[in-house]
């Protein structure tokens, strides 16, 4: 398959609202995937976007078999997706929207895969802030090449205010152990559940060590500067207007969102 086409064949579609193109189902491998959706960046950087960072998904058990794949992936964040915690969203904007609750980490000093060691990521972590991805199903999941190279489902991501990561000389802070973080989610003021860090892999900083050595396979390194939404501690939650979500994450605090 010709990847160029196949990069212009997304590009063409999205400009036009469409999303997973037809004559691409079961076609693409996920590599092929990875780097249309990576072809498609530097496209939107082209045309004045900014790359903020990166997304890690399908990282927690509950979301693996909610989503039927069994792996970690990855898509890209962009300025114009982000937005502050305590807003309203337009429901209508939006496709079949669900929201993930995450730690969005941002790099305090580069790191250059393949053989990066989750020490060398927890020392180069400068800030970490709690987190809400929102999400669309703009296509079939299942398939997922074609659902990687429309980004992995990445719409918007809600950030509230950052901690600074702060080692000390004999290990690290119980509070920066992101293992032994967790959330408590609120939908419509219902608390849903409970869940920790170390559904992410274990570790959220493992999820962001798996990146850093992922994006060594297309010759890239995470920069310093960039944000890492590290992956979702609790299974997707499907969205209907009016729904309000609170997400209170020990110990970094609360991030919401409503949509109307």
């Amino acid at each position: 398959m010709d990847l160029n086409a196949v990069i212009d064949l997304v590009w063409d579609n999205a400009q036009r609202g469409i999303y997973y193109p037809e004559s691409l189902h079961g076609k693409l491998t996920l590599d092929d995937a990875y780097r249309v959706n990576l072809a498609i960046t530097q496209r939107r950087i082209e045309r004045g976007e900014r790359q903020a960072g990166w997304k890690v998904g399908v990282t927690a058990k509950a979301m693996q078999e909610q989503m039927g794949v069994h792996q970690p992936v990855f898509g890209v964040l962009f300025e114009s997706g982000h937005r502050d915690s305590g807003l309203s969203l337009k429901f209508d904007d939006l496709i079949e929207p669900s929201v993930e609750n995450e730690l969005c980490i941002t790099m305090g000093q580069t790191l250059r895969g393949p053989s990066v060691t989750i020490e060398q990521t927890r020392a180069a972590i400068a800030s970490v802030a709690p987190a809400l991805e929102i999400v669309e199903r703009r296509g079939v999941f299942s398939d997922l090449p074609l659902a990687m190279a429309d980004n992995a489902q990445q719409k918007h991501y809600v950030t509230a205010k950052e901690s600074a990561w702060q080692p000390v000389s004999r290990g690290w802070p119980k509070a920066m152990r992101l293992s032994e973080s967790y959330v408590e989610v609120y939908l419509n003021g219902d608390r849903q559940e409970k869940a920790s860090g170390v559904e992410v892999m274990g570790d959220p900083v493992a999820s962001v060590t798996w990146l850093a050595n992922k994006l060594a396979e297309f010759d890239l390194p995470l920069q310093a500067g960039m944000r890492v939404m590290s992956g979702s501690f609790t299974k997707q939650y499907r969205i209907k207007r009016g729904d309000a979500i609170e997400s209170r994450f020990d110990p970094f605090g609360p991030v919401s969102v409503r949509f109307y």
